[in-house]
C-alpha cells in the first residue's frame, strides 16, 4: 500500500489513509503479474520473423508452458490464434457449427453475443436458453444431442457455471466454451471440454489481439468430417486437404502474431508457473473472499450473481444500492483520479454497477485496501 497524495476538493468526503499499490482492477486487459516490468521481457525474438527459429521455438514454448500449466491431456490441442478469445470463439462458431442442431446459452453480452452471429451470420437458427444478469440457466435441461455454446465464467456479469459435472461424457454434441475469464482460475474438466477458447488479458494479465483455441478429439473429428455451407475468412481456416493444419498448433500461425506480446505472455506464464495452477486458483480465491467480506460489511453493496456457488471468482460484479448510470460513472471517475482504482464500472450492457477483478495477479492486500475507497467514492458520488 501507499500512502495517499490525492487532495479532494473541500467538503468532500475524508480521504482514507492508504491506497492500493498496484490499483489495477480492470476485467480486461487485467493486471499485470506482481513484479512485471518491461524490461524484464526477453528480447531476442523481436525484429526476427515468426517463421525463424527462434520465432517458432517461443510461440511453441508458449503453447507448452499453457499446455502444463492448464494440465492439459495429450488429446487436447492449443493453439494461437488471432483477434483475442472473441477470434478464437468466432474461428471455432465458423468452423464447425452446422453439423448439428445448435443450443446456446446466454446469461450476459457476451453469451448474447454468440446467439446474435450464430442467428444473424450463420443464420442456424439455434435454441437460445437465457437467464437475467445475475442468474444462470438451468443447465441440466440443456440437450446434448445438440452442439452447445457457453460461457464458462460471464465477465460481464459475474455468473459462472459452478463445474463441467452438467456437461455429459456421452454426449453427441460438442462443448464450445467461451473460457476466456476462466481458464488459470477454476479446475476444468478437459475430458468435458470439446472446444475452448481465451486470451492472455485476462487471468494471465498479458496483451490483447491474441487468442488460444483448445480443441478436443471430438472437435478435431468435426473439422475434418464437416465442411461448412458458408465461406471461411483465411484467419479462420484451420483445414488444408481434409486434414487439421496441424502447424497452427505448433507455434506455425495463421497470420504473424506480436512477439512482444508473445514475449509477455511467456512472462506471465513462467510467473505462474512458479505458483502452478493450484496456486493461480488460491490467489483467486482469497481476492474473491476479501472483496466478499468488503461486500458483507457493508448494506449499500451487494452481488449481482446471488449464488455463491455459480459466482464469479474473477470478474466479480457488485450492486450498489441507488446506483444509476451517472453514479457509477462519478464513483469510477472519482476512484480513478485519486489513483486509487482503476477501470472498476460495470460493463457497458450490465445493470449499473461496480466490476472488481479478483484474478491471480491482483494482490489480496489491494483488494483489501479498496473497501474504505468504496466508501469514500460513493459518499463522493451521492453528495455530487
Amino acid at each position: 500500500m501507499t500512502d495517499t497524495t490525492y487532495a479532494p476538493a473541500t467538503g468532500a468526503p475524508a480521504l482514507p489513509a492508504t491506497k492500493p499499490a498496484r490499483p489495477f482492477f480492470s476485467s480486461g486487459p487485467c493486471a499485470k503479474p506482481p513484479g512485471w516490468s518491461a524490461d524484464k521481457l526477453a528480447t531476442e525474438s523481436l525484429g526476427r520473423s515468426h517463421r525463424s527459429k527462434i520465432g517458432k521455438t517461443r510461440l511453441q514454448y508458449s503453447i507448452d508452458l499453457m499446455r502444463e500449466l492448464l494440465k492439459l491431456p495429450d488429446t487436447h490441442r492449443i493453439g494461437i490464434v488471432p483477434g483475442s478469445d472473441t477470434g478464437a470463439y468466432e474461428m471455432a462458431m465458423w468452423t464447425m457449427l452446422g453439423a448439428k442442431p445448435v443450443t446456446a446459452l446466454a446469461w450476459e453480452s457476451f453469451g448474447e453475443g454468440w446467439v446474435t452471429d450464430a442467428v444473424k451470420q450463420l443464420k442456424i437458427d439455434p435454441t437460445v436458453v437465457r437467464a437475467d444478469y445475475g442468474q444462470l440457466p438451468d443447465l441440466n435441461a440443456v440437450d446434448w444431442l445438440n452442439d452447445v455454446l457457453f460461457t464458462w465464467n460471464g465477465t460481464t456479469s459475474g455468473v459462472r457455471v459452478p463445474n463441467a459435472d452438467w456437461i455429459p461424457d456421452d454426449r453427441e454434441g460438442l462443448s464450445f466454451a467461451d473460457a476466456t475469464s476462466g481458464v488459470f482460475a477454476y479446475d476444468i474438466d478437459w475430458t468435458k471440454i470439446d472446444v475452448a477458447t481465451f486470451s492472455w488479458q485476462k487471468v494471465l494479465g498479458g496483451e490483447g489481439a491474441h487468442g488460444v483455441l483448445i480443441l478436443g478429439p471430438r472437435a478435431v473429428e468435426r473439422l475434418e468430417t464437416y465442411t461448412p455451407a458458408w465461406p471461411l475468412p483465411k484467419v479462420f481456416r484451420l483445414v488444408s486437404k481434409g486434414k487439421l493444419a496441424e502447424g497452427v498448433f505448433k507455434g506455425e500461425t495463421i497470420n504473424t502474431p506480436s512477439m512482444l506480446a508473445v514475449e509477455d505472455a511467456i512472462f506471465s506464464l513462467e510467473w505462474a508457473k512458479s505458483l502452478g495452477e493450484d496456486g493461480l486458483i488460491k490467489r483467486s480465491d482469497a481476492n474473491a473472499a476479501a472483496l466478499d467480506k468488503i461486500v458483507a460489511e457493508r448494506d449499500w453493496l451487494g452481488h449481482l450473481a446471488i449464488d455463491p456457488a455459480t459466482r464469479s471468482k474473477t470478474s466479480v460484479c457488485l450492486t450498489v444500492e441507488g446506483a444509476d448510470e451517472a453514479l457509477i460513472k462519478a464513483m469510477a471517475s472519482a476512484l480513478e483520479k485519486a489513483g486509487a482504482a482503476y477501470d472498476v464500472a460495470g460493463y457497458r450492457d450490465a445493470p449499473p454497477g461496480l466490476r472488481i477483478w479478483c484474478g491471480a495477479t491482483v494482490d489480496t492486500a489491494d483488494i483489501e485496501a479498496l473497501g474504505p475507497w468504496l466508501d469514500w467514492a460513493y459518499a463522493t458520488a451521492k453528495a455530487g
